[in-house]
């Protein structure tokens, strides 16, 4: 139990749900989310952090803050200002991915004046389109007879992709056309210059997007090119001759990673999707990659793409994935090194990887509803992508550490990319529209139906609508086990409820209107079946004790130590709590845990604390000598993961020594 009551509110958002890609299941198409957790979260990015991240698209942030040159690029290639292009080559992404997020909010969240700022931004870039169709401000400004001749690291298809997504969410959301019409030209123009066909560019982009997301345009669309082009882009890829070896011959562009052990893996290109074994190179591109491969192979029916997409799966959540959902172990092009390599205090651990982590994740429960993939989904999300962002939505992480000491962070250049403090704004600002975009989409996540079943794979208070059936769902999660769905249907109905029993749960009770009842379990879901009445509820209580974890022996850098989990909950030490000298510390007693709900704490959370041991400095006056440390009972106070670096600057720990 949790000391401390949890003051739940339902606030009765409203809002329609967008469309799931058919396949394993659909998302029913009311979904309104209202959930005492994530209520807080998202009024924060609708209150601070679209408003904030607008500005910074528009270098209005203050003068020490690393500027974007986003919006201003757009007027440039428009010819509303003169200049010259700033930033990335891909900058025109960040304004995409923050459109696709304003789009969800106002699913959930209507605001007039917030939608009208989104229609002028749109206004704006679209005035930078060409005449046939052509949109990258990159290439508008600094020379159009150049486009198309670097897909290797140029990151124009990349751009193309999130200006997709954006036009298809915006599009959904508010019905407005103009820059899904600007968006279907592009779409033709990239059509005709790139395929299979005589005479058309044989490459395929160098920073994966634009799969999934002509997957996406293709459901609105249904038009069979979308499929073609995406089906095309993952097929080819890694193909011999090798595209990218060619072209960079061809155009003279610089191979950056010709002395890197990745080469071409380092895009995933350096042999054909269905030949890779293990999650390779930059660990973003892939995540991005994989999860176009999964839209494409559940469209198709294309079994060995189904294989491959299984097989990246279990080498990237099975082998090179961090106990938080962080993946990208290394900060060499932030990717993936090898099997069971996952250093904490020089990890990379990309916010966009761990957001990339959850459409794998989903995409592959859209192929086979398997708990696996929602387990990997859940932590990621309450770990791995929450951690990105401050809690008040005005900072962020690019890096995300299971280990901090903050003079490490100053003064080793193997850490410098490692922050001990979220920043407020980056030169490459590819995580913080990615929260927003993520975070105001999450009635996507939850659940799916496919023919008389509806699944259940995030427990998030919310309602569902789907004819003259609604479901609603209550809990008090991750803090309480407790989950119950209510139905509210105008006559009975047969139907299954799959729910999902989370791979960190090992009890749980399932009542049916008070009474104990059974179910058949199957590949992580209880499934429930019969005629619903109005007002039957289900109560499936989850238990959640406190839990010692070890990291599989052969992670080197985890032999020996320890950490707690709590749900779906990873827990850490802070030096706010607990003192300088984290790495003192061993000796936890999972069995002394005491939690405590703390309202006023870090915007309410479950707090931990434990007897353990810490090794004392004293009587040592030597840098190497034959004393015995001695240790000292202390009190431990454990907070969740993704809270860590709200109260100051100071070391932080997951891992602690038996």
């Amino acid at each position: 139990m949790v000391d401390g009551e949890i003051n739940s509110r339902w606030t009765g958002f409203t809002g329609q749900g967008e469309e799931n890609m058919p396949g394993c299941g659909k998302c029913p198409t009311g979904v309104t989310l209202d959930d005492l957790f994530f209520n807080r979260v998202r009024e924060t990015l609708v209150r601070e952090g679209i408003p904030y991240q607008w500005e910074a698209l528009n270098d209005r942030l203050p003068a020490d803050t690393a500027p974007s040159y986003c919006m201003r690029n757009f007027r440039v290639a428009a010819g509303k200002e003169q200049g010259t292009f700033g930033g990335h080559v891909f900058q025109d992404s960040d304004l995409y991915k923050w459109l696709e997020g304003v789009a969800y909010s106002l699913r959930w969240h209507p605001d007039t004046e917030l939608e009208a700022t989104a229609d002028a931004a749109i206004e704006t870039a679209v005035a930078a389109q060409q005449p046939d169709g052509y949109l990258d401000t990159y290439y508008i400004i600094n020379g159009l007879d150049k486009r198309f001749t670097n897909l290797k690291d140029n990151h124009e298809l990349y751009v193309a992709g999130h200006m997709i997504e954006a036009a298809v969410a915006y599009y959904s959301v508010t019905g407005k056309r103009t820059l899904l019409d600007a968006t279907l030209r592009f779409v033709d123009l990239i059509d005709r210059q790139i395929g299979p066909e005589e005479g058309k560019i044989h490459g395929y982009p160098g920073h994966p997007v634009i799969e999934m997301a002509l997957m996406r345009l293709y459901e609105i669309t249904g038009d069979p090119k979308h499929l073609k082009l995406a089906e095309y882009f993952v097929n080819q890829r890694g193909q011999k001759p090798l595209f990218f070896e060619e072209e960079t011959v061809r155009n003279g562009n610089e191979f950056y990673w010709r002395n890197s052990p990745f080469r071409y893996q380092y895009y995933q290109a350096g042999m054909p999707v269905r030949s890779q074994k293990n999650a390779e190179g930059h660990a973003v591109r892939a995540m991005y990659l994989y999860s176009g491969m999964a839209d494409v192979a559940r469209e198709t029916g294309d079994v060995g793409l189904i294989e491959a997409c299984r097989t990246l799966w279990e080498s990237t959540t099975g082998r090179r994935m961090y106990i938080t959902g962080a993946i990208g172990s290394t900060e060499h092009g932030e990717a993936f090194s090898f099997d069971y390599d996952l250093p904490n205090d020089t990890v990379y651990g990309e916010t966009c990887a761990s957001i990339g982590l959850m459409f794998f994740a989903r995409r592959m429960l859209m192929l086979e509803a398997k708990a696996e993939y929602a387990d990997v989904m859940e932590r990621a999300l309450y770990n791995g992508v929450l951690s990105g962002m401050q809690l008040d939505g005005k900072k962020f992480f690019y890096v995300n550490p299971l280990e901090v000491v903050p003079e490490a962070c100053r003064m080793d250049p193997h850490k410098q990319h490692v922050k001990p403090e979220r920043q407020k704004w980056f030169g490459c600002a590819c995580c913080p529209p990615n929260l927003i975009r993520l975070l105001n989409s999450l009635e996507d996540y939850l659940v799916t139906e496919r023919e008389e079943t509806v699944y259940f794979h995030l427990y998030v208070g919310c309602r569902i609508e789907r004819g003259g059936m609604a479901i609603q769902v209550r809990t008090e999660y991750p803090w309480q086990g407790h989950v119950q769905i209510q139905m509210d249907i105008e006559r009975p109905v047969a139907k299954t409820l799959a729910l999902r029993i989370p791979g960190w749960c090992r009890a749980y009770t399932i009542k049916i209107d008070g009474e104990n009842a059974q179910g058949e379990y199957r590949d992580g879901y209880l499934y429930l079946t019969r005629i619903w009445g109005d007002g039957d509820t289900v109560d499936l209580d989850l238990e959640m004790p406190v839990v010692l974890m070890r990291a599989n022996p052969r992670i080197r850098k985890d032999v020996g130590q320890v950490t707690l989990m709590r749900g779906p909950i990873v827990y850490c030490l802070e030096e706010a709590d607990n003192g300088r000298d984290l790495h003192l510390i061993h000796g936890i007693r999972p069995e002394t845990a005491h939690v405590r709900w703390e309202p006023e704490t870090l915007c309410g959370v479950v707090t931990l604390t434990t007897e353990a041991e810490r090794e004392t400095v004293q009587g040592f006056t030597e840098l190497y000598e034959e004393t015995e440390a001695e240790s000292l009972p202390v009190q431990l106070r454990w907070i969740p993961y993704y809270a860590w670096a709200n109260r100051g600057l100071g070391e932080m720990r997951v891992w602690v020594r038996k």
